[in-house]
């Protein structure tokens, strides 16, 4: 405790003088530029420097208008709009545009004037020849500002990309644009994302490594760190506005996600008015509904919403061969089963927001997720031929898991605006993911298949519980630099607690497995972190982001039974990460861009969990208390902008990996069959380790085009050689590598009357691993949509897979003392229909920056998706990543 209150104390004392050295009044005092007030339209003098004073002439002219940025369309606020003497060429009066970009100067005295425009993160705008006469009054109408490139706003080079933009740190995926996306969740969308892969069971890789830490909305959640692929599942495509892609993070993000950071951004409400969308979907294979609604009137904004979506009708099989050593020769073990799985998701969330005042706004949101999956192994059949015998030992057994869990997310954000780009921002939140994980496994006689002979069960409840403080501050120097700094602490409590049972016969009551001990991992993980970040930007269009981030990680873990093995000690570690970016803005808007930063990837607890998942008994899974941190420098350099009528993103891209996590296969004599009379035999077993080394390099390549107005097209190919050696057990395999290639293609076509037409397809190659190599999988998607008249609402259409039946993929692992090798067929063929209605009239409300909402961001523990392996219970990994036991493996 001594620690955590002396990290908490260097966090407050950090920060505290920054916010200390401005009064209430913020800088410029009351009717200043900071405050309300200091933009009233009407204003005879608005500090402008070099303006006149009171003894300037006056008369009853005025000139009016509207600045509206020129690629997004939207109001640009707080610009300054100096009043210029042409003769002598010194400004003589001035104001400031509002909330909704509009400007008014009044009281002009008849002359010939010039107004000159200027706003940090735009170019000058200079309008010329406007003559005051005698109560002249002139409206200048819209008047454009262009985004320069050379100041800290981050700036949008489109040129063709609807779908796809290239932003200063990262790529943005526009999902909302997407058609096909109706109907459907997170995972779909994902799979469209540019350098994003996503496997059959939802898990989640940047650049071949599942080291990704995924965000909503700029906060983390338990649900993530216990299961992206389930977070995944729980966000309706149709509330995803964009998908941002960082893969270069500066030191103001946690340095967890080795490869990189993944954020959603969900659709929001900042309207005047009040709404209500209704979203319904079904399908052969899932059906969902959405009911969202927000109001907003002033200061004070609510949105409600709610969505569930039920699956059914997911088929799939899988066979696995299997040989392991004996004193007598191999053993060889051939598994098949057919699968069923059915689910429900629900994701229900309210928010709210109040601007206290033009420079200061208070935002809170609280969110519940729940998540409902049965996962069915019918009639898994293994045999098994030992060395000398003829006839294979035969054992059946019917398998249900149940996969249970609610979220609670609670997220506060206090925000005080200086200046323009001058901001103090407190932000809390408490998170808290609940889960029943549990199998039930009848064993069936080896004689018929079908009489139940024993039972067993295993459960394993656990919960994950995050509470954060963060605290940031940033200020500009001059016009071309920035400086930012601030401090965090994540407080973080993980429970599991599991044991097994059995009974004899189909009607016997369960009793307490004695020959598999019961436990409870109590795992505490506190993190403490500062960090500072310095920004320049140069005249020829260099603009420089370097910074470094200190972070002290303390974890206390214990078993609450010493008899199945007391944990050690493990030690406390400290972590210091650096980063720089560097950008050149080059002629007709392309740009290119060099970077480095240290990445570390600490365990997540589905990585820790010592729980031993043992529904198929042949290929067991377990977790590893003992994982230490991963360490990696990520090397990128990368160019993008317009050819003609191609948008093209190209990037090369290097890491290094040392101490990395990675799931490994060996073999453990273990009971399997009936508890009541075991035969023993030499299982496979999946853990993790932390292995020597993991070197990749590669490249991302992406462009699309708009042609003839109507038709978009567009598509991209990831190639990367990846490179996995381990820390000298020959019994894991001593290294392997290759090459691996995926790739993605779309089009979309917009026809008269509101109709549209969309397509996709991308995959992926085999993946290379260190024992072996996860298959080959594709997607594919075409959908219609109409538009209704008012633009109120759509019907659509969408069909996916539609040529698979099944489609399938095959796995092989090797090693010393085992081989494996898979297929799993998954009948994933699927149509569906969507509808969609807006009730309500909104008006625009536009956002200052006295309005920018701020969030939470733990990027923080190592991820790990669950994977089904058609039932095998065998985890798939990308780079270190997938979770033990096809779904059951180790919890938050």
């Amino acid at each position: 405790m001594n620690k955590i209150f002396l990290s908490a104390l260097l966090l407050t004392s950090l920060v505290a003088p920054a916010y200390s050295q401005f009064p209430m009044g913020g800088p410029g005092g009351p009717g200043g530029f900071g405050n309300p007030g200091g933009n009233r339209q009407d204003r005879q003098n608005t500090n402008i420097p070099g303006t006149a004073t009171d003894n300037t002439p006056r008369g009853n002219g005025k000139i009016s208008g509207l600045l509206m940025d020129e690629s997004t369309n939207k109001p640009v606020e707080y610009a300054t709009v100096a009043l210029i003497n042409v003769q002598t060429g010194k400004p003589i009066d001035g104001t400031t545009s509002d909330e909704k970009g509009r400007f008014s100067i009044t009281k002009i005295a008849p002359g010939s004037y010039k107004l000159q425009i200027s706003f940090m993160g735009y170019k000058n705008k200079d309008v010329d020849a406007v003559k005051i006469e005698k109560g002249t009054d002139i409206n200048l109408g819209l008047v454009k500002l262009e985004a320069d490139v050379r100041t800290l706003q981050e700036v949008t080079v489109t040129g063709q990309a609807a779908m796809i933009e290239e932003k200063v740190d990262r790529l943005v995926y526009n999902a909302e644009k997407d058609i096909t996306n109706k109907g459907g969740d997170a995972t779909d969308v994902m799979r469209k994302v540019p350098m994003l892969s996503v496997d059959l069971d939802g898990n989640l890789s940047l650049r071949g490594s599942q080291n990704v830490r995924v965000l909503i909305n700029n906060k983390p959640s338990t649900i993530v760190a216990s299961s992206v692929a389930d977070a995944l599942k729980q966000i309706p495509a149709d509330m995803i506005k964009t998908v941002e892609v960082i893969t270069s993070p500066s030191a103001k993000y946690d340095a967890e996600g080795s490869a990189g950071i993944i954020n959603i951004v969900t659709k929001k409400n900042t309207l005047q008015g009040a709404t209500l969308n209704l979203d319904l979907g079904t399908g052969n294979r899932s059906s969902n509904l959405a009911l969202n609604g927000s109001y907003r009137n002033g200061k004070m904004g609510f949105n409600l919403g709610g969505f569930g979506r039920a699956m059914y009708n997911v088929r799939g099989a899988f066979e696995n061969t299997q040989q392991t050593a004996s004193a007598n020769g191999r053993i060889t073990t051939i598994q098949s089963s057919d699968t069923r799985n059915q689910g429900m998701f629900g994701n229900y969330q309210f928010g709210w927001d109040y601007d206290i005042n033009q420079n200061t706004s208070l935002t809170a949101s609280l969110r519940y997720g729940i998540r409902n999956m049965v996962n069915s192994q019918d009639n898994l059949l293994t045999r098994t031929f030992l060395p000398n015998v003829a006839v294979p030992t035969i054992n059946a057994r019917d398998v249900d898991t149940k996969d249970l869990s609610g979220t609670v997310d609670a997220n506060i954000a206090y925000t005080r605006t200086y200046k323009p780009q001058q901001e103090l921002s407190v932000l809390g939140l408490y998170s808290r993911n609940n889960r029943t994980n549990n199998f039930v496994a009848d064993l069936l006689s080896s004689t018929d298949l079908h009489t139940i002979t024993a039972r067993q069960r295993n459960e394993n409840l656990s919960y994950n519980q995050e509470s954060t403080l963060q605290i940031d501050y940033q200020t500009p120097i001059k016009k071309n630099q920035m400086l930012e700094f601030g401090g965090k602490g994540i407080f973080r409590q993980v429970n599991s607690d599991f044991r097994y049972f059995f009974a004899d016969g189909p009607n016997a009551a369960y009793q307490l497995d004695n020959t598999r001990p019961a436990n409870t991992l109590d795992y505490g993980q506190n993190v403490m972190a500062s960090y500072l970040s310095y920004t320049y930007s140069t005249k020829s269009k260099y603009t420089i982001k370097a910074g470094a981030r200190y972070e002290y990680t303390m974890i206390d873990a214990r078993f609450s039974n010493a008899e199945g093995g007391q944990l050690d000690k493990i030690p406390d570690y400290g972590n210091l990460v650096p980063s720089i970016n560097i950008s050149k803005g080059l002629k007709g808007g392309k740009s290119i861009k060099v970077g480095y930063n240290r990445r570390l990837q600490r365990p997540g607890i589905q990585f820790l969990n010592p729980n031993v998942n043992a529904a198929n008994p042949n290929n067991i899974s377990q977790g590893n208390p003992y994982l230490a941190p991963e360490l990696t420098d990520n090397f990128e350099l990368g160019m993008s902008g317009a050819i003609k009528a191609f948008y093209i993103n190209a990037t090369l891209f290097a890491r290094q990996t040392n101490n990395s996590i990675t799931s490994i296969r060996d073999t453990l004599r273990q009971s399997i069959g009936d508890p009541l009379n075991p035969t023993f035999q030499n299982v496979i077993r999946t853990t993790f380790q932390n292995i020597g080394k993991e070197n990749a390099y590669g490249a991302n390549l992406f462009a699309n085009a708009t042609l003839f107005s109507r038709w978009q097209i567009g598509g991209g190919i990831d190639l990367y050689h990846t490179f996995l050696t381990n820390n000298g057990n020959s019994i894991y395999g001593a290294s392997n590598s290759g090459w691996v290639v995926g790739g993605r293609l779309f089009t979309s076509v917009t026809l008269k009357n509101g109709w549209g037409i969309q397509g996709f397809g991308g995959g992926r190659g085999r993946q290379v691993q260190l024992q072996g190599y996860q298959g080959s999988f594709a997607f594919y998607n075409l959908g219609v949509k109409k538009d209704f008249k008012n633009k109120r609402g759509s019907i659509g259409v969408a069909a996916e897979n539609f040529f698979n039946h099944p489609f399938r993929i095959r796995s092989e692992f090797n090693t010393p003392v085992l081989s494996q090798s898979s297929v799993m067929s998954m009948y994933n063929a699927g149509v569906r229909a969507t509808f969609s209605y807006r009730l309500g009239k909104m008006s625009f409300d536009g956002q200052g920056f006295g309005r920018r909402r701020k969030s939470v961001n733990n990027d923080d523990v190592k991820q790990g998706g669950d994977n089904d392996n058609g039932g095998a219970q065998q985890p798939q990994q990308q780079g270190g990543g997938g979770a033990p036991g096809g779904g059951r493996g180790p919890r938050q």
